[in-house]
C-alpha cells in the first residue's frame, strides 16, 4: 500500500516510539489487532475490514471491489451469482 508500518501506525494513534514494532507485530501475526485497530487500519488504508481475512490475493481483490459498489450493485451481484 506504500506507506510504512511505522507510518500506518502513527496515522491510526499508536505511540510513534513503538508503531513500526506494534504494526509487525500485526502483520507478522505474533499479535492480533483488535477490531478498533482494525476499523482504523481498514479507513487508513481505504479497504474492508474484511479484506484483513481474506486469505488470497483473488478474495482481497473482490472484497476491495464488492465494497465500492453501491448497495444497487451489492444486490445486483448477488442476485447474479445465486443465479449460477
Amino acid at each position: 500500500m506504500k506507506i510504512s508500518q511505522k507510518d500506518l501506525g502513527i496515522k491510526i494513534g499508536i505511540d510513534p516510539g513503538s508503531a513500526s514494532g506494534r504494526m509487525n507485530h500485526y502483520e507478522t501475526g505474533r499479535h492480533m489487532p483488535d477490531i478498533a485497530i482494525l476499523k482504523k487500519m481498514a479507513t487508513e488504508l481505504n479497504v474492508p475490514v474484511n479484506y484483513f481475512f481474506c486469505e488470497s490475493e483473488e478474495s482481497a481483490t473482490l472484497a476491495c471491489l464488492i465494497d465500492k459498489l453501491d448497495e444497487n450493485g451489492k444486490r445486483k451481484l448477488i442476485q447474479l451469482l445465486q443465479a449460477k
